[in-house]
């Protein structure tokens, strides 16, 4: 079985020959540039890791993982942009370096990128593998508005907070372990099995993404930290303080993602009180290990040997680690 860091080093090396258009360079100046700072390349390593589990060679599935890592930076480039983030990965974001209007120019085009690479699945499981990154493209965008939306509501519950992460962020983890598995030439029953797998491990992944927010340490994330307080986002952390707060903590609380709040290291001490007298992070942490383990129980039930198993469950395992 390959390790995490040989597919890791593989997806680089077919990143690095994706071709561009010599008489747009600056279309493409943006793209090698989000491709280049970093990232876990989690998506492309997950799905060679879930062909893999089903057969020694690889090499077919390579350029559609590149295609589903290529479509996560796409997305990336856009949500900053939405956000108005200044920071990916340690680095200046692309609408930051480059303006808004190239960095959506050129976001757009990795879109149409990444569908080339995705056409490059063999013959047997083209259609297969198009259906599913269509399909898997549109809930991302479905997530990304109903993340927007929330941004305009009062209440949110965390059940549709829940189907916004799923959609937003899970569904594309859950995506590039099932496109390998049908390019590994597994069963129905195996494909959706990883699939579960990968929905809750995206689930438990973007609940820690929003403890990491407001607890991690800036150098470690490679993003600021408070900026979802800050900006008044719909976190699992706020969603949940809101629902578990009353009387003259929940005023407070609202009192503080109010208009007329000015001093945002004051507002982020003061909400975060009110986050540790209520133990959201304990809360938070708690439901992310629940959708680790209810994934782990799908994966034990792909019917492979358990040993060929071990390289994708210690990727697993080392995701869980990450807030602590």
């Amino acid at each position: 079985m390959f390790t995490s860091d040989y597919l890791r080093e593989l997806t680089d090396k077919a990143i690095s020959s994706l071709p561009g258009t010599p008489e747009a360079e600056k279309l493409f100046a943006p793209v090698r540039y989000i491709m280049s700072i970093g990232g876990k390349r989690l998506r492309p390593v997950m799905c060679l890791m879930s062909c893999n589990l089903f057969r020694d060679k690889i090499d077919e599935a390579v350029m559609p993982a590149v295609g589903i890592e290529v479509f996560h930076n796409f997305t990336l480039i856009h949500d900053d942009i939405i956000d108005r983030a200044e920071m990916r990965r340690g680095s200046v974001t692309v609408h930051s370096k480059w303006g808004a209007d190239q960095a959506i120019l050129s976001g757009d085009v990795m879109a149409f990128v990444a569908g080339e690479c995705i056409g490059h699945a063999p013959e047997k499981s083209l259609a297969k593998a198009i259906k599913l990154f269509n399909k898997t493209a549109i809930e991302v965008c479905t997530g990304q508005q109903l993340d927007l939306d929330f941004e305009k509501k009062g209440v949110v519950s965390e059940e549709e907070y829940l189907r916004m992460i799923e959609l937003k962020t899970a569904v594309l983890v859950a995506a590039s372990l099932k496109l390998g598995a049908i390019i590994g030439d597994a069963s129905e029953k195996d494909q959706d099995l990883l699939y579960e797998f990968g929905r809750c491990l995206g689930i438990a992944f973007q609940i820690q993404d929003d403890v990491l927010d407001t607890y991690g340490d800036t150098k470690m994330f490679g993003k600021k930290t408070g900026s979802d307080i800050a900006a008044n986002k719909k976190t699992y952390l706020l969603v949940k303080a809101l629902e578990l707060a009353g009387g003259e903590k929940l005023s407070r609380l609202r009192g503080l993602l109010g208009p007329d709040n000015h001093d945002p290291e004051k507002k982020f001490r003061e909400v975060l009180a009110i986050y540790d007298e209520l133990e959201i992070r304990l809360k938070a942490e708690n439901l992310a290990y629940e959708y680790f383990n209810k994934g782990f129980q799908a994966l034990d039930n792909v019917s492979v040997k358990p040993e060929r198993k071990n390289e994708l469950k210690q990727l697993a395992v080392n995701l869980i680690g990450r807030v602590k």
